[in-house]
């Protein structure tokens, strides 16, 4: 059993950083493909970005290319999202999510087999 849950979220100023945790109390982690997507009201999730099960290969939404960065730490159970450089549409609520197809780094919510319940990131103009 995959059991997500999300912490970090906050409100910030444009220009700062925040760094999103997500840690998982149930399978072998390292089993698991990890991605991170947001949501705002009346809008679809939108994939921000993934990592395979051992770190090998990352895939950012070009939104957030060269700001954000996703790690993971497999003896921790845990994936990050580190957040630099936010800007007031990064808004959203954060949901982390878990693929069992380790190897794949996939943009496709449908690909994912288990959700957080997500943490709201507000970023101030």
């Amino acid at each position: 059993q995959v059991q997500l849950v999300e912490s970090g979220g906050g409100l910030v100023q444009a220009g700062g950083s925040l760094r999103l945790s997500c840690a998982d109390s149930g399978r072998s982690f390292v089993t698991l493909a990890m991605g991170w997507f947001r949501q705002t009201p009346g809008k679809e999730r939108e994939f921000v970005a993934t990592i395979s099960g051992r770190g090998g290969n990352t895939h950012y939404a070009d939104s957030v290319k060269g700001r954000f960065t996703i790690s993971r730490d497999n003896a921790k159970n845990t994936v990050y999202l580190q957040m630099n450089s936010l800007k007031p549409e990064d808004t959203a609520v954060y949901y982390c999510a878990a693929d069992l197809t380790n190897w794949r780094t996939s943009v496709s919510s449908r690909d994912y087999d288990y959700w957080g319940h997500g943490t709201q990131v507000t970023v101030s103009s």
